[in-house]
């Protein structure tokens, strides 16, 4: 009779009728299982870690020690164009993001460009100096007209969307970071402009490296500590509003 039951389709005895029966052939995971989201990576994994925030003082080092103990800009420049080869190279070989070292790399070309067009080891630090104006006034800009760029900015990177422009808490808290990023760019500018002025190579390698990855670490901690404050703004927001179902 079992026999019977099973090969006509139904429910062998002790079996209740209708109950699926397990694939055990699938490849899929069982439904319990909770397959882990990737982590999006963090903003110091999108800048190159700490592995970038070392290799980005590496050429600049490497160009003014050359010229201080060369005397000759060409030797210099040459130092540093190729360390920041080596270092998108070593990025390949290691499979690490290569995108950092594209940019630096590329920034390390114009500055050469500069410094061999001026026939001065400080030209070297002219593109930098006049970058710093030029993000500090869009910063600053993005301020005024209500769309402050380090909101903008951050929630591009992470696909959030320009939801918290609605709130003014929201942005108050994105124009708060964005006014920190504008007195990091401006300092750079005020402080290497002047010692461009001097023609101190040395100082301004120094300020360089000194007015680079740690003002830009506080700018990130600033930015940082608005993204919470906003988020959590907005987390209590949308749980104020009424239920439409309701």
């Amino acid at each position: 009779m079992t026999e019977q039951m099973t090969q006509s389709g139904h429910a062998p005895t002790g079996e209740p009728a209708g109950r699926p029966v397990p694939d055990t052939t699938s490849d899929s995971p069982p439904r319990g299982d909770v397959v882990a989201a990737e982590t999006p990576p963090t903003l110091l994994e999108q800048m190159g870690g700490v592995s970038g925030l070392v290799y980005s003082t590496i050429p600049v080092l490497l160009f003014v020690g050359v010229y201080l103990l060369a005397h000759s800009l060409v030797w210099a420049i040459w130092a540093a164009v190729a360390s920041a080869v080596a270092i998108l190279a070593l990025r390949l070989i290691r499979r690490e993001p290569v995108q950092p070292a594209i940019s630096g790399l590329l920034g390390v070309a114009v500055a050469a460009f500069i410094a061999y067009r001026t026939g001065s080891a400080r030209g070297y630090f002219l593109f930098g100096i006049w970058t710093s104006l030029v993000y500090g006034a869009a910063f600053g800009v993005s301020a005024l007209v209500r769309w402050p760029l380090a909101g903008v900015v951050w929630s591009t990177l992470n696909g959030t969307g320009m939801a918290w422009r609605r709130d003014k808490v929201c942005r108050r808290y994105y124009d708060i970071a964005t006014l920190g990023w504008l007195l990091v760019f401006a300092a750079r500018f005020v402080v290497q402009r002047w010692l461009y002025n001097s023609d101190d190579v040395g100082w301004l390698a120094l300020a360089r490296i000194g007015m680079g990855w740690p003002l830009t670490g506080l700018a990130v901690l600033i930015t940082v500590w608005a993204v919470r404050r906003a988020d959590k703004r907005a987390k209590i927001e949308a749980d104020a509003e009424p239920d439409p179902a309701g």
